[in-house]
């Protein structure tokens, strides 16, 4: 019996070469522009827009910062920590840096990486750039080879797992007291894209973030929801409630 002879062992991959590494790069869009987080380039405009929104940092193992020195001291240890790649986005609307967004498990072998340590200020917030700067993440993943691309986030932020549908990501289960965070058991919510939807999801994406898409207002004609739904292999039955 051959490999190919075989498909309860699982399907041969052919030709399988890991992926390279996420480097210090730039990503830029026609809403959005990344760039590696830095401390002294990005840290006084990013904590400026987090001002008087400590709830953006509820869901996540860290923050608020009481003043601007513990959010630079943070942002400095973070981005010398190996095993994740953080990056500031800059909105055009505004011209100024409104967030963050980050690489994490990073498992070139198996050709697996995972967006994380969203954190979006009030301003980025609903915005065509804060789309885009998903999408040029994700873009980048798949352009570069790899087969499965992850969000996860706790159970109970609704909010994220709405996004992460409207994303294009399926939704994969939740693993029970996954961690403890500031001290609270956090169930954790899964949800992936993999490369064989990449393409329908990539022309989803080109066509919401198309000046097109969007009236004089500014309003969008049609949803990324309405895009990314016949791609979604799995629906997050809470949502669907």
């Amino acid at each position: 019996m051959t490999e190919t002879d075989a498909p309860q062992f699982g399907a041969v991959v052919p030709d399988w070469t890991p992926p390279p590494a996420p480097v210090r790069q730039t990503m830029s869009g026609r809403w959005s522009h990344l760039e590696p987080l830095d401390p002294d380039v990005h840290g006084p405009e990013l904590f400026e827009s987090y001002h008087d929104a400590d709830a953006v940092w509820d869901y996540l193992p860290y923050g608020p910062f009481a003043d601007y020195d513990g959010y630079h001291s943070w942002i400095r240890a973070t981005v010398s920590t190996p095993g994740h790649l953080f990056f500031a986005i800059r909105n055009f609307a505004t011209n100024r840096w409104e967030g963050v967004a980050s690489y994490l498990r990073i498992d070139p072998a198996n050709g697996s990486i995972e967006v994380g340590n969203i954190n979006y200020s009030p301003a980025l917030q609903k915005t065509p750039a804060a789309t885009e700067a998903m999408y040029l993440m994700m873009r980048w993943a798949f352009e570069n080879g790899y087969r499965r691309y992850e969000w996860k986030c706790n159970a109970l932020n609704i909010p994220s797992r709405r996004a992460a549908e409207r994303l294009g990501f399926s939704f994969e289960g939740v693993f029970r007291q996954a961690t403890v965070v500031k001290g609270r058991n956090r169930d954790t919510s899964w949800f992936a894209i993999i490369d064989a939807e990449w393409p329908a999801l990539d022309l989803a994406y080109r066509a919401w973030l198309s000046p097109e898409n969007f009236d004089e207002n500014g309003h969008q004609v049609t949803s990324l929801a309405t895009l990314t739904a016949p791609v979604r292999v799995a629906s997050d039955p809470i949502l669907r409630g």
